[in-house]
């Protein structure tokens, strides 16, 4: 059963942005927030930042922060990616995890479920 679900990729231009959206239909009041990911060519599945549910803190990569903001709505359940600024390097799927448990960081393991990705593709 698909609890998270990812929309809002698609192909752009080099410098182009993407609003990307994360749906956690399975989310409880308990849950501590979520996360996205990116698996981009010739690299392993990488952080990008995550958010908490109930007070809105944010954390990123520092190799990526400055060019992706996330952000959430509670009440649809739904975490933001914004990508600003995109390269053909962002091309990639990019993923939502949710962090049921205290902690949201580089860990995969630590993540309770995981939404299939949306494609991005950025060309020159």
């Amino acid at each position: 059963q698909v609890q998270l679900v990812e929309s809002g990729g698609g192909t752009v231009q080099l410098g182009a942005s993407l609003r990307l959206s994360c749906v956690d239909s399975g989310r409880i009041s308990s849950d501590y927030g979520v996360a996205w990911f990116r698996q981009v060519a010739r690299a392993e599945r990488e952080f990008i930042g995550g958010i908490t549910w109930i007070s809105g803190a944010t954390m990123y990569a520092d190799s990526l922060r400055g060019r992706f903001t996330i952000s959430r709505d509670n009440a649809k359940s739904t975490a933001y990616v914004q990508l600003d600024g995109l390269k053909p390097d962002d091309t990639g799927v990019y993923f939502c995890a949710r962090a049921r448990r205290g902690f949201i960081g580089a860990k995969f393991d630590a993540y309770d479920a995981w939404g299939q990705g949306t494609q991005v593709t950025v060309s020159s």
